[in-house]
């Protein structure tokens, strides 16, 4: 082992490949560390409702690095750390005033407006007056609602609000007179002036100014962070990368095996099998147990297993015939060793090393066939994968509407990972094969 690993090093394909593949079993441990598999699934699956102060179809925040490009981040202001101000006026009543103040310096417009009040009382809600003031000075009143213990107003579907303003709230509250086309950049304030009618009432706020990028990797149609799909879809894809290629590699090498050394009507067994599975449609006959039966990836796993296990049986068949007739087993037979010795101990580590190569560039490929299950709609509906990302960003129409960065982000995971293993595969190959090896 040290010794390939030391022939390794004079192949630069060998050291990237290697690089690759520990750079995404690094993310693979930290994503299962950081975020475990119930909290995944439970944010994943959870839908809109739990990520409601996400923008929708935001951009990766890397975009304001590219020149020329200032796009808005989201902004929550809380009243928790903002001025306030409360006064009785008779009765049990108080009047209470907030202002929740932030800077605004983008070049573009905000993509909504909310705000989400947390309001504590026994029947009689508190009433509150919404307004907005600019960094002109100018003050514009939104509206007056009593509020609920858990409401949310969102400014920007208030259809009275955007028919006395002329056009979207999230626009023309943000509009320079001068120049309606761009923000007015400044102090902007949400002012608060409402009335608690009870004893021990109270009530706070939130504001969220959603922008047009948001997190490392966006967010989706649903709101939803794509960063988790992609931490997860890291270890996700290695397991079942690694899994269909260890069961499907070790299979072939031990029946392939057993089939050269019994001979007869084993071997013929053998082949007559492996005839008939070099016939079957791999592809149809996933996509047709996932629709009928289950999309369950650990289903997926075990049929790619078997469906693969009789693909190389012939290439092997090969090598063992060849090494059955070495002087080593005539050595091993002549002491007494029985059959399965022979297999397991004499027959199988031999052409391990030849056939490591083959295993790690299978990786890849047994990768990007759940991806292709995936955005065929045959994916695990329950676990976040890159596959699941394009498929939603396909049905979404993410390209057709300018979501690029949906496509193009599990397109380059998948990519990177098989470049990798192809990598660290091919210089394998010239390791273990000296016909390969450059002069």
């Amino acid at each position: 082992m040290s010794k390939t690993l030391l022939e390794l090093r004079r192949y630069p394909s060998a050291v990237a490949g290697l690089a690759i593949i520990g750079l995404l079993v690094g993310i693979s441990m930290y994503t299962v560390i950081a975020i475990p598999y119930h909290d995944a699934i439970r944010l994943w699956r959870g839908g809109e409702q739990l990520w409601l102060e996400n923008p929708r179809n935001a951009r990766p925040v890397w975009m304001n690095l590219l020149p020329g490009v200032n796009l808005p981040r989201t902004l929550v202001v809380s009243s928790a750390s903002a001025p306030r101000h409360e006064e009785p006026v008779g009765g049990g009543v108080r009047r209470i005033t907030m202002s929740l103040p932030f800077d605004f310096s983008s070049r573009g417009f905000p993509q909504e407006l909310a705000i989400f009040f947390d309001a504590a009382f026994a029947t009689a809600a508190p009433h509150v007056t919404v307004g907005w003031r600019r960094p002109d000075g100018s003050v514009i009143r939104l509206t007056e609602l009593a509020v609920e213990s858990k409401g949310i107003y969102r400014i920007s579907s208030d259809q009275h609000l955007q028919q006395e303003l002329g056009g979207r709230p999230e626009v023309m509250l943000f509009a320079d007179p001068s120049a309606p086309q761009q923000p007015l950049r400044g102090r902007y304030e949400l002012v608060l002036d409402g009335f608690l009618f009870e004893e021990g009432s109270r009530l706070e706020a939130r504001l969220i100014v959603y922008g047009q990028v948001h997190g490392l990797a966006g967010t989706d149609h649903q709101r939803r962070d794509l960063m988790i799909a992609l931490l997860w879809g890291t270890p996700i894809a290695m397991a079942f990368g690694l899994l269909a290629a260890v069961g499907t590699s070790v299979s072939t090498l031990v029946i392939a095996a057993i089939g050269v050394w019994y001979g007869r009507w084993i071997d013929g067994l053998i082949q007559r099998v492996t005839e008939v599975n070099l016939i079957l449609p791999g592809l149809p006959i996933l996509i047709m147990i996932g629709t009928l039966y289950s999309r369950s990836i650990w289903v997926i796993l075990g049929l790619v297993i078997i469906l693969g296990v009789f693909g190389g049986i012939k290439g092997n068949r090969a090598l063992f015939l060849q090494i059955k007739e070495a002087p080593y087993i005539e050595a091993a037979r002549a002491y007494g060793a029985g059959n399965l010795r022979v297999v397991l101990r004499y027959m199988l580590p031999r052409v391990i090393p030849v056939l490591v190569p083959s295993f790690v560039t299978a990786i890849p490929s047994f990768v990007f066939l759940e991806a292709t299950l995936a955005v065929l709609g045959l994916g695990d509906p329950a676990v976040p994968t890159w596959g699941k990302v394009l498929e939603d960003a396909y049905r979404s129409g993410a390209l057709f509407v300018g979501y690029y960065y949906w496509v193009l982000e599990p397109a380059a995971l998948l990519m990177v990972s098989g470049l990798g293993f192809t990598m660290l595969g091919f210089a394998l190959d010239r390791v273990v094969n000296p016909r390969l090896r450059e002069v």
